[in-house]
């Protein structure tokens, strides 16, 4: 059995394999790693690309679209290496990529996920928008990292080289325990689509687990090559997923309040929208809130369980107060300032 599986989700992405599965093959060493396509059900000629033009990646066959967090779980469930790596199928990687974050999870087993450093594969001197050099949350659901702090993404000057404890490793490049992933339940299925990577490692930082970024390990997104930043779809994923994320995870005391501000904030953002000529987007936050309190009751119980095996409160990767308002108010654009925050 092989140390690692690095698995590829596809769903009729033929060209993006033909672009950047070369790379996956060439820099995973046979000895230690291999390298499996886990499709979703792809009515192109995906699975005929591949069994001709890569006959040494294995293919895992699912019947339907179960879209990405499903996808996943169904992929993972046939695994059985130690290690798994959930791999986008628009990343390059480079020489190497493979040994550090490997090494870090071999030599402390409270390790249970590692990114590399995710810059941009259009902009390579740039970080990448979902990831960059680790992750992490403000108190009100909202996502950044270390280089990207809402829209705004920093330059790589090698400021964010050393290995750093994150609340959240991106799904693009994310290397987990087999084991850790099947006993802790995975992605959310229910998630579909969008930061299902994040909820997850909430979810297992919530119950004690480390979580890093190894950035001595480079690879380049492409990112967005799913859904536009402005497509409705994805708006409303994005929000009702951070609301699903914040009642699975956040404790009793800081439920309340969070989710009151959140109110504000999200009609907030429906305003910009329809005020920046995004109707659209505007009602997709509308129906995502809507969304969200219908499927409280489903969610009830996975709340309870969330908390009772919660182990670390506080979390010291949990941002303590207002992202948004750090960055509009003060000024606080980058990691760097962002640090006396926690």
């Amino acid at each position: 059995m092989k140390k690692i599986s690095i698995v590829i989700l596809n769903w009729n992405g033929r060209e993006l394999m033909e672009r950047f599965l070369p790379s996956v093959v060439r820099y995973s060493p046979e000895e230690y790693s291999n390298v499996i396509v886990a499709d979703n059900g792809s009515t192109d000629d995906s699975l005929s690309m591949l069994e001709e033009k890569f006959p040494t990646v294995g293919i895992i066959r699912l019947e339907k679209n179960y879209g990405f967090a499903e996808g996943y779980n169904q992929a993972i469930g046939q695994i059985e290496s130690e290690y798994t790596l959930l791999l986008n199928s628009d990343v390059e990687v480079t020489p190497g990529w493979l040994e550090a974050p490997v090494k870090a999870m071999d030599a402390d087993t409270t390790i249970a996920c590692v990114q590399p450093k995710i810059r941009s594969y259009h902009n390579k001197r740039y970080f990448e928008y979902a990831g960059a050099a680790g992750g992490f949350i403000d108190r009100y659901g909202y996502p950044f990292c270390r280089g990207r702090v809402l829209h705004v993404v920093e330059e790589d000057k090698g400021q964010y080289d050393h290995p750093i404890d994150v609340l959240w490793a991106t799904g693009a490049c994310l290397f987990i325990r087999t084991s850790v992933y099947k006993k802790e339940g995975g992605l959310d299925a229910r998630f579909f689509a969008h930061q299902e990577e994040v909820e997850m490692c909430w979810r297992l930082r919530c119950r004690g687990y480390r979580l890093m970024c190894i950035p001595q390990s480079v690879v380049y997104h492409v990112g967005g090559a799913t859904l536009t930043t402005e497509n409705p779809r994805k708006t409303f994923f994005n929000f009702r997923n951070s609301l699903l994320m914040i009642y699975k995870n956040l404790p009793e005391e800081d439920l309340k309040h969070v989710l009151r501000i959140r109110f504000w904030l999200d009609y907030a953002a429906a305003l910009k929208f329809f005020l920046t000529g995004h109707p659209e987007n505007a009602k997709a936050v509308y129906k995502a809130r809507k969304e969200f309190y219908r499927l409280l009751p489903v969610y009830k119980s996975v709340r309870e369980e969330n908390i009772q095996k919660t182990i670390l409160n506080p979390i010291p990767e949990l941002m303590r107060r207002s992202l948004i308002a750090a960055f509009y108010l003060k000024s606080k654009k980058t990691w760097d300032a962002l640090t006396n925050n926690f």
